[in-house]
């Protein structure tokens, strides 16, 4: 499928190619930069150009759905502005934030009031999102809000029907499900209320329709979401772990995946140890292994980034891997933390994908706005 020629020729006048975010089956999502009548602003680019055939008119359906509400919701600064949309290509607004798996607000109850508020105001306004289990879907700003993202389920109601009230029933019922994660302490009596009852249709998709619509998506398009690694991710990923940390000069590895225009998703293996010249070692144990595709890319780190528990903090690795540098500022707690991860960052492997922003991006003093 391609783009019309309308939409081709505002692209090529005012969208500058930046950062892929994703591709699936059902689009391509890319950061860049878009040319307004008041200047040139970051933004999001989603275009059905790339998609197969046979998943063209559900694609085309899902881009309606966002398209519609993006013009609902674009006053009420709790999601992307729409900045321009043609019929098969939109641009949103860029979100200056980390989505909620990455950012990981531990005990942020502020996070979590925001984040009930923008809902409130997206259910006023007569959207519902649909798709708040993703915690890809929420984003943490930089000013430390709530704010939503990828529209592409979303239902947009003229008045409070007994669907639409069943349908915010079930926004605010995800959105206290990750506030369990990561603030529990703060669920009120209410809340808790709210997550021990699913709704009635709830209940029916996931006995029924659930089952049906997995069965279609990972068996007939062997298509798996999770936070865009797809089945690389879920199936090659813990694979790949085990053979790497076969090696004995391995002490640790975390791989994460990124987008890639080439292959769609990649994988990118960091790997803890003391020797530069492992990588090819590993490759060559890898591809003599066989079975599951090497990663697109092996880094040798002398130390993985971790957690307080000692855990490989992969969420700072997928920003590395995925070049979106200019999203970790926030997430370091010290010049400690930013000086261990500035060698990472220089002899990152994945250097087709740049944006210029990102430049002296790690060497800004903490609490300075861009």
């Amino acid at each position: 499928m391609s783009v019309p020629k309308d939409d081709d020729a505002t692209l090529s006048a005012r969208w500058s190619q930046g950062v892929l975010l994703k591709r699936d089956v059902f689009s391509t999502v890319e950061r860049g930069r878009f040319r307004t009548d008041d200047g040139e602003v970051e933004g999001v680019l989603r275009r059905l150009d790339q998609v197969p055939f046979w998943s063209f008119a559900v694609a085309l359906h899902l881009f309606s759905r966002e398209r519609r509400a993006l013009t609902l919701a674009r006053d009420l600064d709790v999601g992307p502005k729409l900045l321009w949309a043609g019929r098969r290509a939109l641009v949103r607004g860029f979100i200056d934030g980390a989505a909620l798996h990455l950012a990981k607000p531990h005990g942020d109850v502020a996070y979590f009031r925001s984040a009930k508020a923008a809902l409130r105001k997206l259910h006023r306004a007569g959207i519902c999102h649909n798709d708040l289990a993703k915690e890809q879907n929420w984003l943490v700003g930089r000013d430390g809000r709530a704010y939503l993202t990828d529209f592409q389920l979303a239902a947009c109601f003229k008045s409070r029907s007994r669907l639409f009230r069943i349908a915010a029933y079930e926004d605010l019922r995800h959105l206290l499900k990750h506030k369990r994660s990561y603030a529990p302490e703060a669920l009120t009596p209410k809340e808790r209320k709210v997550l021990a009852k699913k709704s009635a249709v709830a209940s029916v998709w996931l006995k029924t329709g659930k089952k049906v619509y997995q069965a279609i998506t990972r068996g007939i398009f062997n298509f798996t979401d999770r936070e865009g690694g797809g089945r690389r991710l879920v199936n090659d990923a813990p694979v790949l772990v085990d053979l790497i940390r076969r090696n004995p000069d391995v002490r640790d590895t975390a791989i994460v995946a990124f987008a890639d225009r080439r292959v769609g998703v990649g994988l990118y293996a960091f790997v803890e140890a003391d020797q530069s010249a492992l990588e090819k070692t590993l490759r060559n144990e890898l591809a003599a292994a066989k079975g599951v595709k090497p990663p697109e890319h092996i880094q040798i780190v002398h130390a993985l980034p971790r957690d307080a528990a000692g855990k490989p903090r992969t969420e700072i690795l997928q920003l590395v891997a995925m070049n979106q540098i200019d999203l970790i500022e926030p997430m370091m707690r010290s010049d400690a933390d930013r000086e261990f991860l500035k060698d990472i960052l220089e002899q990152r492997k994945n250097l087709r994908d740049r944006f210029n922003f990102e430049v002296a991006e790690m060497d800004r003093p903490a609490g300075q706005a861009r």
